[in-house]
């Protein structure tokens, strides 16, 4: 069992997307800038990242270009928390196929790196309406097709081997409008794949943020926090006018915002939790708001753990 020392506790690079200020790809720049971008991230307190493939997605680097990550990795003095797909959805209907691959080569990759978990899940690339948005969530996305959920379960239960072979899991990230969407969606999803292996990610932010009705959060953390095994954690504020029909919502600290995570996290705990979490925020200084959030679970850990 993790001490509150001791939990693996990661910030998403996401912060720095994936090219460098000049244009050119994360995945095409020199170690020099990695290692620059992960000093900031150690210089804030935080000895643990998750390298998205929205940051660098390492399934699509060289066997050479991975033992240089890994050198610049143990040079800055930080490990691996989690791995994260993000947008590359296995049942995509042009990348589908490639992006299982590449699954598979993060399940491969991780227990190199120490990693415990491999995240997915079913959302797409942003449309071209939440391109233009202020905030993404503010314009509907991608919608699953029924059509697909059996190859989704089935895709997902090949990965769950993939994971299981590694000694490894796979989870699932929840998010709207996809086969893992609510709380009652992502239990029967999971049921239905049915593998030891492939559990939940409980990142209710995505749902919390949206500009429509959502089940109350401590209702759906109540469903899916026993099925979860690794947890990206945002959170917002949320206001709906009944007198309108408005919604507001903006990116928050985890201290500051809607949900009561430190209510959640020792509720998850009593739960028997023992999975990574992976701090996330979007807007304003992400990356500095991330390593607050790293601080203040550690600080709910200790305070339920003692």
């Amino acid at each position: 069992m993790f001490t509150a020392e001791t939990w693996p506790i990661g910030a998403n690079m996401l912060s720095f997307g994936n090219t460098t200020p000049d244009g050119t790809p994360t995945l095409e720049a020199s170690s020099s800038v990695w290692a620059s971008q992960l000093r900031q991230v150690k210089e804030l307190g935080v000895d643990q990242i998750d390298p998205t493939d929205a940051w660098l997605p390492l399934a699509k680097l060289s066997d050479e270009r991975v033992e240089e990550f890994r050198r610049v990795l143990d040079g800055e003095g930080l490990t691996l928390s989690s791995i994260s797909m993000t947008r590359n959805s296995v049942v995509d209907v042009d990348n589908g196929e490639q992006n299982v691959a590449d699954a598979l080569r993060f399940i491969e990759l991780a227990p190199s790196f120490g990693v415990s978990v491999v995240n997915t899940g079913f959302m797409q690339a942003t449309t071209e309406a939440q391109n233009d948005a202020i905030w993404f969530w503010l314009a509907d996305g991608h919608v699953d097709d029924p059509a697909l959920r059996d190859l989704a379960i089935e895709r997902i239960r090949t990965l769950g081997d993939a994971a299981r072979g590694q000694g490894i899991e796979l989870s699932l990230e929840m998010y709207e409008d996809t086969y893992v969407g609510t709380a009652d969606e992502a239990v029967a999803f999971l049921q239905d794949v049915d593998h030891d292996s492939v559990g939940l990610n409980p990142d209710l932010g995505n749902l919390v943020r949206l500009h429509r009705e959502v089940e109350p959060w401590p209702d759906m953390f109540e469903k899916v926090l026993p099925h979860a095994n690794f947890w990206h954690i945002k959170n917002y504020t949320r206001d709906y006018d009944p007198a309108t029909g408005a919604y507001s919502s903006a990116p928050m600290p985890l201290k500051y915002g809607y949900i009561n995570y430190r209510t959640v996290i020792r509720r998850a705990l009593e739960l028997g939790y023992s999975g990574p979490f992976c701090c996330e925020h979007y807007g304003s200084d992400s990356l500095g708001v991330i390593a607050e959030n790293v601080h203040y679970i550690r600080q709910v850990l200790s305070s339920a753990l003692a």
